[in-house]
């Protein structure tokens, strides 16, 4: 049986090598016109089919209407495999297995472009317009002043409030909005003692405290250097995280599930997190009309202190290797960099809020959502996103995070003193540099 397969597959071959060899008008028409459709075709490397490669789709059809021969290959890979596949090519500096464009991380650009910058291709005289996106959304993908990512969704901190809760203890969402941490904390002590719940459910680490130093556009590095002791804002974080868990304010789960369930149980009255969050809030269909969302407090007495900040996202990136790049830039400045149907397609659709400020002007951005008791959330969210604070994160955001969570975890847990944890940590990030 096998001696006939093998027969049969090499009559099929040679087959194929007589038609090949009589080079016919016929196939060089075909031959042409593959390659034409080459030129017009560009490969994308993407993670999660709901919603990034929705998106993918989505633009291909929108850049369709004006180039009709255009498509794109879009292949569905973890982003864990992305990122192996990326530093296996740099590491052996053949990047011919790269796509033409491929979604990043935002915290993975620094560091990535710093150690391997043979991945990527410059941006930043693309023509694509950056300035039509959140500075502090840009700023995760722009290093040494080059722009090396086109923003894709929107990571701005929200604080999600249980507006009844807020109510029962005679107080209203404006009561929230534009507050300083200590007017903050006065106000959620009357909403924990009425409802019997703390005002704040966090997922623990790290992640809250980074987000108050973006909201006062103070970096755990400058100049490429760790900066950690001398820094005003961290210090006051830490204090304000350590005040909201001592006075039962805010509570920590290591647990995601438990975090989750804290906000759709109602055992707790708000959260501070991107944007992403209001998926898992809005699971709890019994809950509409009960939330509300606003800005995040900023920090007392720190030079420089917003109420906004931005968590969590990504970015499209075109690789090295990419033979057409002048198609790539026209189609990521047409669509993620210019096209408002985009997304507005988008946000009903896949849930992905913009990072383009433009699109907080359009029609489906200012519907308001009987969720949220009327508002309209994702004006309020692209309007937020447009007042973040860029800064630098550097090539070892894992690292400084890292070494905040274990900070952060002595101080509230053990006690130990602030100063000698954030020494700590700096040492740590240094140590971890030096290697």
């Amino acid at each position: 049986m096998k001696k006939k397969v093998l027969s049969a597959l090499l009559v099929a071959a040679m087959s194929v090598s007589v038609l090949a060899g009589c080079g016919s008008k016929t196939d060089s028409n075909t031959d042409a016109k593959n390659d034409a459709s080459q030129e017009e075709t560009l490969s994308v490397w993407c993670w999660d089919p709901n919603f990034n490669v929705y998106a993918m789709k989505q633009a291909e059809a929108i850049y369709q209407k004006d180039h009709p021969d255009f498509k794109l290959d879009i292949q569905e890979k973890v982003y864990s495999d992305i990122e192996t596949a990326l530093i296996t090519a740099a590491e052996a500096d053949d990047y011919s297995t790269l796509p033409d464009i491929f979604l990043m991380q935002d915290y993975s650009f620094h560091k990535n472009v710093t150690n391997y910058p043979g991945i990527f291709t410059d941006l930043t005289d693309s023509g694509i317009a950056f300035s039509d996106f959140s500075a502090g959304k840009l700023a995760d993908s722009t290093v040494d002043g080059k722009n090396y990512g086109v923003p894709f969704d929107n990571g701005a901190t929200i604080m999600a409030i249980r507006k009844d809760m807020v109510e029962a203890a005679g107080l209203t969402v404006d009561d929230f909005k534009d507050t300083t941490w200590s007017d903050f904390i006065e106000k959620a002590k009357k909403v924990v003692e009425t409802n019997n719940v703390p005002m704040l459910t966090s997922s623990g680490g790290s992640e809250i405290i980074i987000e108050m130093l973006q909201s006062a556009g103070a970096s755990p590095m400058v100049d490429g250097k760790v900066d950690l002791v001398n820094n005003k804002a961290l210090k006051k974080a830490i204090e304000t995280y350590k005040q909201l868990i001592d006075e039962g304010i805010m509570v920590d789960y290591t647990d995601w599930d438990q975090y989750i369930a804290s906000m759709n149980k109602g055992t707790a009255a708000g959260v501070i997190q991107g944007c992403w969050i209001m998926s898992s809030i809005q699971a709890a269909d019994d809950q509409a009309g009960k939330w509300s969302i606003v800005n995040m407090p900023k920090l007392d007495d720190v030079d420089g202190a917003t109420n906004y900040a931005n968590c969590g996202g990504a970015s499209w990136a075109v690789s090295s290797n990419c033979k057409n790049t002048d198609l790539a830039y026209d189609f990521l400045k047409t669509t993620f960099g210019g096209s408002v149907e985009l997304y507005d397609d988008l946000l009903p659709n896949a849930g992905a809020i913009a990072s383009y400020l433009p699109a907080a002007e359009s029609d489906v951005y200012n519907e308001t959502s009987d969720f949220y008791a009327g508002q309209a959330v994702y004006k309020d969210i692209v309007d937020f996103a447009g007042k973040v604070p860029g800064i630098d994160y550097g090539a070892y955001y894992s690292d400084v995070r890292s070494a905040l969570t274990d900070a952060i975890t002595n101080v509230v847990q053990n006690g130990a003193d602030i100063d000698s944890e954030i020494k700590n940590a700096q040492d740590t990030v240094e140590f971890n540099i030096g290697e």
